[in-house]
């Protein structure tokens, strides 16, 4: 394998990249993405970065998918999250109803948010589902034309249980009247995600508007919905944060060119070089999986694990990184005007998702 890996910026065309990046302090005044980052999502279509040719998706494959989003953690890190999470909602048109599918991708802007967190519940009745819940996080929440949830699901007001006694968790589509978005998205990164909560009351939706996540229960025969979603999500989040702690120390080596320390700027080149190592060998992994899916119709458990290992390694060694250097970058660093701040705020957010917010 060789460890020769390209800029995260040479995937998506200059010009496309430079305007997102100018209007980034806007969109973080706005508290939302400006209405230039929207169109130039929408112009670009990368809300259906999974979704099929036949519903006017991309129909990319994982690792297409993944450099355009380290591309775009690397331009702008709210972005990025909020291509990667609603695109990644959007991955789920491979697994509900085909009618449905097809009327919700009739909307001339279709865009899924949604949460992964199972704090709601659907409780059974003769017409499908009565939803009931509050989900924490839901990144896009300002921009969806639909939502998808994770409930816990009851019958005659009792909990259903699988046989290996865990509850029974079902997912559905619900669509964006039926979805209260309360303000509450209020770190100190990623400000621009609009990642507030949401509310449904008492909202009875069909049958056929539940699905179940796994590649048993697929609908559509593209191979991206047999990419199991534990190492989807992984990889999809990981590049964000690499693409986010590459610009940072591209921005600490623009501070460092003031100052006259040939240690500093051996031990930034180094440093760079190990993490572009480590992109390396992530790529390899996912593209070695993708590859595997491809001939065999299925991934390995021994190359999941190793894609899941790459994932967390990318991450871990970008967090060291940006800790590290952090404090060599003096007051301009700390400074929430400069897009330095901006893009040390995004990342210390960002890596707070549950999949590596643990200690590694």
């Amino acid at each position: 394998m060789s460890n020769t890996i390209q800029h995260p910026s040479i995937f998506l065309s200059k010009s496309v990249t430079a305007e997102i990046m100018k209007e980034s302090s806007e969109a973080e005044r706005h508290r939302n993405l400006t209405d230039t980052q929207r169109k130039i999502i929408h112009q670009q279509n990368w809300f259906n970065l999974y979704v099929p040719k036949v519903y006017g998706g991309l129909e990319l494959s994982l690792p297409e998918i993944l450099r355009i989003e380290e591309c775009l953690g690397w331009a702008d890190g709210s972005t990025a999250w909020v291509v990667t999470l609603c695109s990644g909602a959007a991955w789920f048109v491979g697994f509900i109803d085909p009618a449905l599918a097809k009327e919700v991708f009739a909307h001339p802007n279709v865009c899924f948010a949604g949460s992964g967190a199972v704090t709601g519940t659907a409780n059974k009745t003769k017409r499908g589902y009565a939803i009931e819940g509050h989900w924490k996080y839901a990144t896009g929440s300002l921009l969806a034309s639909v939502f998808t949830v994770n409930c816990q699901v009851r019958e005659n007001g009792n909990l259903l249980y699988n046989s290996d006694g865990s509850p029974v968790v079902t997912s559905f589509l619900l669509k964006r009247e039926e979805v209260v978005v309360h303000d509450t998205w209020t770190c100190m990164g990623m400000i621009a995600t609009g990642s507030h909560a949401i509310e449904v009351k008492n909202v009875v939706v069909p049958l056929n508007r539940s699905f179940q996540i796994h590649p048993s229960h697929t609908t559509l025969s593209q191979h991206i919905f047999k990419f199991p979603f534990l190492q989807l999500a992984e990889t999809t989040l990981a590049v964000n944060l690499s693409g986010i702690g590459y610009r940072f120390l591209e921005l600490c080596g623009e501070l460092f060119s003031t100052k006259k320390s040939k240690a500093l700027h051996t031990k930034l080149c180094s440093s760079r070089k190990n993490q572009d190592d480590i992109r390396a060998e992530f790529y390899f992994g996912v593209e070695t999986a993708w590859d595997e899916l491809i001939s065999k119709n299925h991934v390995s458990e021994a190359v999941l694990i190793n894609v899941s290992n790459l994932s967390h390694q990318l991450v871990h060694r970008t967090r060291v990184l940006i800790n590290e250097f952090y404090g060599y970058c003096g007051l301009e660093a700390a400074d929430m005007r400069n897009e330095i701040n901006r893009v040390w705020r995004n990342f210390h957010t960002a890596s707070q998702h549950s999949l590596f917010g643990k200690n590694f």
